[in-house]
């Protein structure tokens, strides 16, 4: 089992806008191959947001991390800078 911890903030979003887009994509995580669950956190009066993932094995976390899914929904969104993360 593998536990990844993404943080990241907010630009040109509100938190509110931010919950809202959680709820419409939160179907989609369910659908991806290894992963077990995942929290979304958030610290409004700093816009950061954090996720903590848990996944069946490395390669399952990987194959999220290089998949189109995770350019569209975070990797390449301009509302969401200073991405990091740690396995």
């Amino acid at each position: 089992m593998v536990i990844q911890v993404v943080n990241f903030n907010l630009e040109g979003i509100t938190n509110y806008e931010y919950l809202g887009a959680t709820k419409e994509v939160a179907p989609a995580f369910k659908e991806l191959s290894g992963l077990r669950s995942n929290v979304w956190l958030t610290d409004e009066e700093n816009a950061t947001c954090s996720g903590v993932y848990t996944w069946e094995d490395s390669q399952s976390m990987e194959n999220y991390l290089s998949s189109s899914f995770y350019d569209e929904v975070l990797g390449n969104n301009p509302a969401f800078v200073n991405i990091t993360y740690k396995a």
